[in-house]
């Protein structure tokens, strides 16, 4: 059986979680964040899970993780 390839791009965005799951970090921080009110942006700092519809493909983009 030959070695399977980690995608990259996606090893960068998710870490897997003690519990099984995965992790991301949240959008909408990159820029034009002076119209954002301070609320907005600390919960954004946060990281989010991936929702359970998502978990399997992330599974196969992240074989080894």
């Amino acid at each position: 059986m030959p070695k399977l390839k980690t995608n990259r791009g996606a090893a960068k965005r998710f870490r897997k979680t003690a519990s099984g799951g995965y992790k991301r970090k949240q959008s909408h921080m990159r820029h034009i964040l002076t119209k954002k009110s301070p609320k907005r942006k600390r919960q954004l700092r946060l990281p989010a899970r991936i929702a359970d519809a998502d978990v399997a493909a992330v599974k196969r983009l992240l074989p080894y993780s």
